[in-house]
């Protein structure tokens, strides 16, 4: 049964960062696009990033372009969303998720495959 397991949220001050880690079991990430989302209190479950199967495309959420960074590493079977400059907007429960597919699609209810969350809260 494949599975999610983010980790990596915390208590951050503004512009200070955080690395969130998302680790595959029961299937390889390398075949599966891999989204990042986050749902505050409150509002629907938005899209943050991902990364594609195809040829490693990265796509971002207008709101964090230029501060954050989907990364992954095949050997460890994981993916990592690299946080900066982060604002108290960026509070939230942040989620990764997998679906069968070479590119990202932008859509929640497309994925198959969903971590647990963890939280980040972005206060001074």
């Amino acid at each position: 049964q494949p599975q999610l397991m983010e980790s990596g949220g915390g208590l951050v001050q503004p512009g200070g960062s955080l690395r969130l880690s998302c680790v595959a079991s029961g299937f390889t990430v390398d075949h599966y696009a891999i989204g990042w989302f986050r749902q505050a209190p409150g509002k629907e479950r938005e899209g943050v990033s991902c990364f594609s199967t195809s040829d490693g495309t990265t796509f971002y959420g207008d709101s964090v372009k230029g501060r954050f960074t989907v990364s992954r590493d095949n050997a460890k079977n994981t993916v990592y969303l690299q946080m900066n400059s982060l604002k108290p907007e960026d509070t939230a429960v942040y989620y990764c998720a997998a679906v069968i597919a070479s590119m990202c699609p932008p859509w929640v209810n497309a994925y198959n495959y969903w971590g647990q969350g963890t939280q980040v809260t972005v206060s001074s």
